[in-house]
């Protein structure tokens, strides 16, 4: 049984940086999937964030966070990575980790305020 688990969220002032981890389990072979980070703010829907390949060696972003946010993974590890700059109160979310296969996290609240 897959499990992905988020950590890392929290509160942040404006400007400010963050990390999330995403600690996967129970897949054959963590390295071969693709995984991607997703959040969903209150009264919008989710939106894809960022999503990386299973080398690391692709990823791609939304348009709102290119720049300013970086996925991720240690494959060894079997964990994916969301670092966060220039953070702005309109990335406040609750943010999940998914696989390409359809596994979700129970996501991570990070909220965005002075």
């Amino acid at each position: 049984q897959v499990q992905l688990v988020e950590s890392g969220g929290g509160s942040v002032q404006p400007g400010g940086s963050g990390r999330l981890s995403c600690t996967a389990s129970g897949f054959t072979e963590f390295s071969s999937v693709v995984m991607l980070w997703y959040r969903q703010a209150p009264g919008k829907e989710r939106e894809l964030v960022a999503s990386i390949t299973w080398d690391g060696r692709n990823t791609n972003y939304g348009d709102s966070v290119q720049g300013r946010f970086t996925i991720s993974r240690v494959n060894a590890k079997n964990t994916v990575y969301l670092q966060m700059d220039d953070l702005k109160p309109e990335d406040t979310a609750v943010y999940y980790c998914a696989s390409a296969y359809g596994h979700w996290g129970q996501g991570t609240q990070v909220t965005v305020s002075s």
